[in-house]
């Protein structure tokens, strides 16, 4: 419950012929994270050929079905699939794959092509109202200046004026909101004068495609049929596509079959190790269901050796995780996970997570009406969040809790629900004491569960004098009494001396002792990291006080919202009233719990856990896995 799930190792030694059917028994079983660990008694890798051909298998059945997107897979069955049987399975899919991608290759040369007239035709709306073969406008004629561009709306009268000075004829023949679409044509003895002009305009000149080579109703009736006959070419070919999937729909569920009962044994073949007709599987699985794999292979049919042992303390750190909680708690497990994967043997923060997360956010937002909202949404919603849904019901259950302690429902404090305990702001003083008292118990359990990792490790000085073990409790609880007293008395003695002075020179001797590295740099590293220490329990504890702060910003924000609604009308004030819960639901609700998740990670699984672990994978029939490497 509260360290990932205690593992066996398992070695399964048997003949080689045997191993596909034995990778989908273990697929089938469902917890058993392949590894290779014995590689000097069975020094050769075997089923190199057989991954080979899976991953083209594999490959080749993933880009056939992406064409056939109404493919009804077929129950996958367990069978023992031979590398010849997989070798033809393959080359049928070669085939035919040859005759899809064949088929794929002119679908997609047919739509580039349709994909390109489609922009001549939107190009052509702005030459439709010219009635000129624009084939004519495409290049220089003899005697002729002519000119076709865009200038400016608000230019457009002044421009007029000069090309008519000039002796030159426009035609405005489309516009738009900004610019004109222009042709100016002239004799081309005044060109340098007319180019001028188009300078000093800031004309752009407009390209005519090469393909409008006729009036541009015909151009247009010439696009449109061209688009047509594509379109009716790629429906043949789609119709042509289903064909063949008809055709070969008996093959490609027998292919299906097959590479999904090969997948097991091609994700084995890079891990297994064998010699002659030998071959080793050897992989991780919880302690707890051990019985039930070794019935399992009880009652395989063919000779196989079973041996088990537990992992060893030097090898914890590559023993994979695996972490069971109740359905309810996958969210906190994905968020945990979010940090990071505990060591095997380390201490699993879920359920502490959990139990904390809801606390701080029940304390920083509590109300009856919108720890409401928010579990409604969660079950509202509950397919589209999936997992998080009793995530959001949880957090919901908890603002109403205490919402209930404040007398609090949308931001009404104490006017329409008693308090059962008191509202935030009738005593801030006292929500910052337990906040502050919140977290020196939070930091202190978060050191005690560090102190038992590092115990379990055998990290025996590093539990005993490390600034996280139990001296650096005797210094934080030394500190906390003696900053409380001095506070309290305005003296500090010598028993508030001694409380923090005796703990730091245990801590400052174990790191002196830890730092091998030369004097000068030793004297240096040991000092920082002590201050270190005593900055970091300060920091971290005041830290804490967010938890305060944040329950009476939400009350205070509560109350910004009903002095603007009493600023407005009937109508008003509701609307105001409804929005601003609204908008303290939604806002406040998503920085609370950025704070807590903050305050977990941060102050909390910083100190004791690692999240370097493993996760456990476990081998799997089907092709939800990807092509083996």
């Amino acid at each position: 419950m509260f360290k990932p799930i205690t593992m066996s190792y398992v070695s399964l030694y048997l003949l080689t012929e045997d191993a596909p059917l034995m990778a989908q028994l273990l697929a089938k079983y469902g917890f058993f994270n392949p590894e290779v660990r014995t590689i000097k008694e069975l020094p050769e890798n075997a089923g190199g050929e057989f991954r080979t051909i899976f991953n083209n298998a594999h490959s080749r059945l993933d880009k056939i079905l992406a064409q056939i997107p109404d493919f009804n897979p077929p129950k996958i069955t367990q069978q023992n699939i031979a590398l010849d049987e997989l070798n033809k399975i393959n080359q049928q899919l070669g085939d035919i794959w040859g005759h899809f991608s064949k088929l794929e290759e002119e679908l997609h040369q047919l739509k580039e092509q349709e994909k390109q007239l489609h922009p001549l035709v939107d190009t052509l709306q702005v030459f439709s109202e010219l009635n000129i073969n624009l084939k004519l406008l495409q290049k220089p004629r003899q005697f002729l200046n002519l000119h076709i561009g865009t200038i400016h709306i608000d230019d457009l009268s002044h421009f007029e004026e000069s090309i008519l000075l000039a002796n030159h004829f426009i035609h405005v023949f489309h516009h738009t909101k900004e610019v004109v679409y222009v042709v100016v044509a002239g004799h081309l003895a005044q060109q340098k004068q007319v180019n001028s002009i188009l300078e000093h305009a800031d004309f752009h000149a407009l390209q005519i495609p090469t393909q409008f080579q006729d009036y541009p109703q015909q151009v247009h009736a010439d696009l449109t049929q061209q688009i047509q006959e594509i379109q009716q070419q790629i429906r043949t070919l789609q119709l042509h596509q289903q064909q063949l999937a008809q055709l070969y729909r008996p093959q490609l569920q027998q292919a299906y079959q097959v590479v999904n009962a090969a997948v097991a044994y091609a994700e084995l073949t890079s891990m297994m190790q064998s010699k002659g007709q030998i071959v080793l599987i050897e992989g991780w699985t919880p302690k707890s269901d051990l019985p039930q794999l070794k019935q399992l292979v009880a009652k395989f049919n063919q000779p196989v050796v079973i041996k088990t042992r537990e992992p060893e303390l030097a090898e914890y750190q590559q023993v994979p995780s695996l972490m069971r909680h109740h359905r309810l708690l996958t969210a906190f497990t994905n968020l945990v996970k979010n940090y990071g994967i505990p060591r095997y043997g380390e201490f699993d923060p879920t359920l502490l997570f959990t139990i904390t997360f809801l606390l701080m956010f029940g304390m920083m937002f509590g109300d009856v009406g919108h720890g409401f909202v928010i579990m409604a949404a969660g079950g509202y919603w509950r397919r589209k969040l999936q997992n998080f849904a009793p995530f959001f019901i949880f957090a919901g259950l908890s603002s109403i809790f205490f919402g209930f302690l404040y007398g609090s429902i949308f931001g009404f404090e104490e006017s329409v629900l008693a308090a059962l305990w008191m509202s935030p702001l009738h005593d801030p003083f006292l929500m910052l004491t337990m906040a502050l008292y919140w977290g020196v118990a939070f930091i202190l359990l978060a050191t005690v569960i560090t102190i038992v990792n590092r115990w379990r490790e055998g990290h025996y000085l590093t539990a005993l004098f490390d600034n996280k073990g139990i001296a650096g409790i005797f210094l934080y609880l030394g500190g906390f009494y003696a900053i409380q007293q001095w506070m309290a008395t305005g003296a500090f003695n010598t028993q508030q001396q001694l409380m923090i002075f005796i703990p730091l020179a245990v801590v400052l001797a174990y790191k002196w002792y830890e730092n091998k590295i030369p004097f000068g740099e030793r004297i240096l590293v040991t000092a920082i990291e002590g201050f270190e220490s005593v900055l970091n329990y300060l920091a971290n504890t005041l830290s804490f006080l967010r938890v305060a702060a944040f329950s009476l910003n939400h009350a205070a924000l509560a109350i910004a919202v009903f002095t603007l609604a009493h600023m407005l009308g009937e109508v008003g004030s509701i609307l105001m009233i409804i929005l601003g819960n609204l908008f303290i639901i939604v806002l406040e609700g998503a920085i609370v719990t950025i704070q807590v998740l903050r305050l977990q990670y941060y102050e909390g699984f910083s100190r004791f856990f690692s999240g370097d672990g493993k996760e456990f994978h476990a081998l799997k029939m089907g092709l939800g896995y990807q092509k083996v490497d």
